[in-house]
């Protein structure tokens, strides 16, 4: 399905303006349309961020609004030494954000999702499409292992929410995975999300670069599952 918007004015045989409408696909609104973004995550385009707000974290191409109840954590590369994800953390989930450039005017998710699947196939798990508040979702079950060497599954379900030329992919653990809850402590972080692309030109599929912010602590993780989403 397909929305109209307004484009640029044209004059009429009159002189008069008059508003000639164009195609946006359905789900690509700004924070005043009817979309599923329609409240978040947002394009830095539709909600500018404030640098010296200390209120957020920016870390480059995601600034995400700080809370008491969330931990953010970092993932990074040993061997590159770059950030790759960005992990919320609270009592009763997790959601790990990756975002990738995109092509203007197609569906990046719809290539990604069938090889998440048959990346979890392989890893001797399962991936079922659900549908979510994003659209299109899917729900899996993967297999890890504990820190002490015991097997273990773990359900999940990764979200592919997409924006001008950017998918933001979300993967959540524990409770949300579970249940999706609009007013969610993690939901509502996540629609705090702002995705800044940037104008530089980049392949579709490439990750976005996200930096660590200034006062960022290396620390141990946890000890829990190392269950990870297929890449």
């Amino acid at each position: 399905m397909r929305r109209r918007r307004k484009a640029a004015e044209q004059p009429s045989e009159t002189g008069q303006p008059v508003e000639r409408e164009q195609p946006v696909e359905a789900g690509r609104e700004g924070p005043t349309g009817a979309g599923p973004r329609a409240h978040g995550p947002f394009d830095i385009s539709e909600h500018p961020v404030d640098e010296e707000d200390d209120s957020r974290a920016h870390l480059g191409a995601l600034s995400i609004a700080g809370h008491a109840e969330v931990e953010l954590r970092l993932q990074v590369d040993e061997a590159s030494g770059n950030v790759v994800a960005v992990m919320l953390v609270a009592k009763d989930g997790a959601m790990e954000l990756r975002a990738f450039a995109a092509p203007r005017n197609e569906d990046l998710w719809d290539e990604i999702r069938p090889k998440l699947a048959a990346e979890a196939a392989r890893r001797g798990g399962t991936a079922t499409p659900v549908e979510g508040p994003y659209g299109t979702a899917l729900h899996m079950v993967v297999q890890g292992v504990t820190p002490d060497g015991q097997k273990v599954t773990q359900p999940q379900t990764v979200l592919g929410i997409a924006g001008p030329r950017w998918l933001l992919r979300v993967t959540a653990f524990g409770r949300p995975a579970q249940e999706y809850r609009p007013d969610g402590l993690l939901e509502t972080v996540l629609r705090s999300v702002v995705v800044n692309r940037g104008n530089e030109p980049m392949a579709p599929g490439e990750a976005l670069p996200l930096v660590l912010p200034n006062r960022a602590q290396r620390v141990q993780p946890p000890g829990r599952p190392q269950v990870q989403p297929p890449v």
